[in-house]
């Protein structure tokens, strides 16, 4: 993970699954790659023959890829050979995914030992010409424990085999010298690695109890830069896009800036939160449940010296670097965040150039000036350039958010694990309007008003946001699919091929506090960068509006607070089920439910009491037969493009 991330980062999201995730949800459509790492390959087989093989191999032959290390190696060749007549390790067997059509032999080296890195060592591999292509050495050292040989790989072009790395040194089993190889599988790929490329000599421990670790270590430091050039040529050739960087850590946590459209607001914020500070030499710190806060004051008419700034922007002598745990993860937990309160003055520009904090609460008073019920959300805004997560910092810290106000925003420049339904985490690069907002919803309009409508009526206001943001606006092809994804139309799609692209989520989370649900509404969307698939300004003609972060994040706050406020007059009401309808995906659409044995339905629409997807069985003519199912959003998922609706668990 560390390797990966480092090479990835901030193009995809790099995180950990379990069986449950392979073999429950729907991770294939969003799935660049599926990493398999080392162990033993029985604890795989054991879990995973099957059903979860089956959706493994469904998601490379339709384009997907596989990255598998060691024991990933040998459980997706045809057949494992390890330690044969070396009893207690002897593994023999053949395995269901069948990537190389062949057999892994192992162990390459002589001296394995489960959970011990006696037999470890810097193996060193030739690198394929026409890998490298003058870009690499023509060899480096790798660290190897237990993989195997890919037998008789390099007899196997015909089957679309390549071998990418060949060992050097002299192997104790027979079956030629390839390392590591490519396979074509279906319309996807898979690389399969008998040594681990991703073992960087940085996060490696010493094992002074081991005859040469040290050396080890230091031959794998020497040939680093190599071995991270090569993993990234491998993660080049299954599809992926790496940083230009080709290696570089992704982005440290920076400070976060408390202001306010009226400065004493934030003076009246900080003695709200005098109960839950303590006083510890010299600084102020606030222990909430999951992070830890610490307290700083910029003073009227302080000037910034250079010591500030360095400590304020992106990769400056303050910013907080978190320790890394055992796989060399980054564990944000660790790092005290700083909360900068601007009591007098908003922040200079010097001190967030990526968000204009005068244009943002000038462009708050413009938008609330144009809605009846838009008056407070905004007003006080928390702004971090680089954060983890704006929902998870607010939800999993109870005491920092329980005296906070309705409409309190947190917004970033850069996430690096955002949050989304289930197991979802995303890396949300510069260019993402990325936000969070309390909205605290008295318990006693719970059963009138229930929360879940919440995230419906945020996306009204997202759409009616961005669709009267200004001139070129009005008539953008801006789309929801239930229950809370925003989607547009591809420009990069002729007309004949109408094609609709994800373009930002919405996330609500809720807690309850002093006699009110208190819900985190976080809400993501594209903007103006292009990756991964299209952003707003993307769809923008000739002559449109320019797009500012700062004033579409205006826009939809008071929109969203006019539309809440009309929710907790009227409820789901007619007016508001019409301007849902207006701008969702699903009218009519025929559908499979999965949990029904593939019964055939329509979509109906949304229940207004609780929110739930209305769908109604038809027949193998289409018509309806009049029973009816009502489908729980945090129950379900909707796959928009198999028309295919699943149980989640």
């Amino acid at each position: 993970m560390y390797s990966l991330r480092r090479l990835l980062t901030p193009n995809y999201a790099v995180i950990p699954v379990g069986e449950a995730v392979i073999l429950r949800e729907p991770w294939a459509p969003t799935c660049a790659l599926l990493v398999v790492p080392g162990g033993g390959d029985l604890g795989y087989c054991r879990v995973l023959n099957g059903e979860g093989n089956r959706r493994i191999a469904d998601f490379v032959r339709r384009g997907g890829a596989y990255l598998g290390l060691c024991a990933g190696g040998y459980y997706a060749a045809r057949r494992c050979e390890f330690e044969v007549g070396h009893a207690p390790l002897e593994v023999i067997g053949s395995r269901e995914l069948g990537f190389f059509p062949g057999t892994c032999r192992g162990a390459a080296f002589k001296g394995f030992a489960y959970a011990s890195e006696q037999g470890a060592r810097a193996a060193r591999l030739s690198l394929a010409a026409d890998v490298v292509r003058d870009r690499l050495p023509p060899d480096m050292t790798c660290y190897y424990n237990g993989g195997g040989v890919f037998v008789d790989a390099e007899q196997l072009a015909d089957k679309k085999v390549q071998v990418l790395a060949s060992y050097c040194d002299e192997l104790d089993v027979e079956g030629g010298s390839a390392a590591i190889v490519q396979c074509s599988v279906g319309d996807g790929k898979a690389i399969l690695c008998g040594t681990h490329p991703e073992f960087a000599a940085e996060i490696l421990h010493r094992h002074p109890d081991v005859p040469g670790y040290d050396e080890l270590i230091a031959s794998l430091a020497r040939d680093d830069r190599t071995r991270s050039g090569f993993l990234g040529l491998c993660l080049e050739r299954l599809g992926l896009e790496v940083n230009s960087q080709g290696g570089t850590a992704p982005p440290v946590l920076t400070s976060l800036h408390l202001s306010a459209a009226d400065s004493g607001t934030v003076s009246e914020l900080l003695y709200a939160w005098q109960d839950v500070i303590d006083r510890e030499h010299g600084q102020d710190l606030l222990r909430a449940e999951a992070d830890t806060f610490r307290l700083r004051s910029k003073e009227e008419g302080a000037a910034w010296n250079l010591k500030d700034l360095k400590e304020a922007l992106p990769g400056g002598a303050g910013d907080a670097a978190p320790e890394l745990d055992a796989h060399g993860v980054p564990d944000y937990k660790t790092v005290t965040k700083d909360i900068v309160a601007h009591e007098k003055q908003l922040p200079d520009e010097k001190l967030t150039p990526r968000f204009n904090h005068r244009l943002f609460f000038s462009s708050l008073q413009a938008s609330q000036s144009m809605e009846n019920d838009a008056r407070q959300w905004g007003n006080i805004l928390l702004y971090g350039d680089v954060v983890t997560s704006t929902n998870v910092l607010l939800e999993k810290n109870p005491k920092l958010i329980a005296k906070l106000p309705s409409g309190f925003t947190f917004t970033a420049s850069t996430q690096l694990a955002g949050r989304g339904r289930g197991t979802n985490v995303w890396v949300a690069p510069p260019g993402s309007l990325l936000f969070s907002v309390i909205i605290n919803h008295p318990a006693n309009l719970a059963a009138s008003r229930p929360v879940v409508f919440i995230q419906y009526i945020a996306a009204i206001a997202v759409v009616e946001a961005i669709q009267s943001y200004g001139r070129g606006y009005e008539n953008l092809q801006v789309k929801l699919k239930w229950p809370n994804d925003i989607y547009a139309l591809d420009p990069r799609k002729p007309a004949s091929e109408k094609s609709y692209v994800k373009i930002g989520g919405i996330l609500s989370q809720c807690g309850y506090y002093d006699g009110s649900y208190q819900i985190v509404l976080g809400i993501g969307i594209n903007a103006v960068n292009p990756r991964p698939t299209t952003s707003i300004s993307d769809m923008l003609g000739e002559g449109a509006a320019p797009l500012h972060l700062e004033t579409l994040l205006a826009r939809v706050l008071a929109r969203t607070e006019a539309v809440y406020a009309q929710f907790r007059r009227e409820g789901f009401s007619r007016n508001l089920e019409s301007r849902y309808y207006r701008h969702w995906l699903h009218t009519g659409q025929e559908i499979t439910l999965e949990a029904e044995a593939g019964t055939r339905a329509r979509v109906l629409g949304i229940t207004r009491d609780w929110g739930m997807l209305r769908v109604e069985e038809t027949d193998r003519d289409g018509r309806g037969t009049g029973r009816i199912w009502s489908l729980q959003s945090d129950e379900n998922s909707f796959d928009y493009w198999k028309g295919l609706v699943r149980r989640r668990e």
